[in-house]
């Protein structure tokens, strides 16, 4: 028996759609990509507006009513505010919107001064495949290197990901989770483009509000606000699995503290790579 003493990383299985076979060991299938470092609204996720509505407001009693004091009371302070009576209308509607922003984008920049197509340039990094088995990735239009289609200089607009630009644009937030976090000049560049967009009231600020629930936060506000619920705690527990760090001081702020934290400067940590984490950033 040969026994290497090492097991490789993985992940539960997915069910990903086949395409075709091209060779004895290469199936094709069609795999969705999460775009790595940047979080949108959400589209479709708690249902149709009012039926979304009708969870952030059971959330919200639960945060004022007494069922959520397990909470920090800034926290549900935030919380409350930001749960107002559009709440779901607002945050789906620019989620359709960050959709259509984002698919203009892709067939603005993938289509060359002569009609034809580009294929997209996909970068996988960090973990690779996320939980929900999405490759994790940045995408960019692709270029070939040739003298015919030379590969942008670095700073040029033509190089710049669609992670990046959906930012820049304000329709979506960053959201960096270790370990996939990028090199040190490319984040830098995203929290600058993101500080930039917030600033200038871009996009989802512009047409929706500075209170409009990020993405992240529309997620965990559902969760709180399940219809099924049956112990606050294991509700909690499901909204809040990351912990935040400030990386303006690479403070840790713990699983509740992340709105202290400017959106941009927020890095995030399950709760379950905590320990290692540690060992590998100067966590204070």
């Amino acid at each position: 028996m040969v026994d290497l003493g090492f097991v490789g990383p993985s992940r539960p299985a997915q069910d990903y759609r086949f395409v075709k076979v091209t060779d004895g060991d290469t199936p094709t299938i069609e795999m969705s990509i999460r775009m790595v470092s940047i979080d949108t609204p959400e589209s479709q996720l708690g249902g149709s507006p009012p039926t979304a509505q009708a969870t952030l407001d059971r959330a919200r009693t639960r945060l004022s009513d007494g069922t959520y004091d397990a909470l920090p009371e800034d926290l549900r302070e935030h919380l409350i505010a930001r749960l107002t009576p559009d709440a779901a209308q607002r945050h789906l509607t620019a989620g359709k919107l960050a959709a259509e922003a984002h698919k203009s984008m892709v067939s603005t920049r993938l289509t060359r001064r002569d009609g034809s197509q580009r294929k997209m340039a996909v970068i996988a990094t960090g973990e690779l495949v996320e939980r929900n088995g999405r490759l994790l990735a940045y995408t960019a239009p692709w270029f070939t290197g040739s003298d015919a289609d030379p590969l942008p200089p670095r700073d040029h607009p033509d190089r710049r990901t669609f992670n990046l630009d959906m930012v820049a644009l304000g329709w979506a937030a960053t959201f960096v989770i270790y370990p996939s976090i990028p090199r040190a000049s490319d984040l830098n560049l995203l929290i600058d483009e993101a500080d930039t967009a917030w600033r200038e009231q871009r996009g989802a600020w512009h047409q929706f509000g500075s209170d409009l629930l990020l993405g992240y936060e529309y997620r965990a506000c559902l969760k709180l606000g399940d219809r099924t619920l049956d112990d606050p705690a294991d509700a909690i527990a499901a909204a809040y699995q990351r912990v935040c760090v400030d990386m303006r001081t690479l403070t840790e702020v713990g699983l509740f503290g992340y709105h202290q934290v400017p959106p941009a400067q927020r890095l995030w940590i399950w709760a379950t790579d905590l320990e290692q984490a540690r060992k590998d950033l100067p966590l204070t």
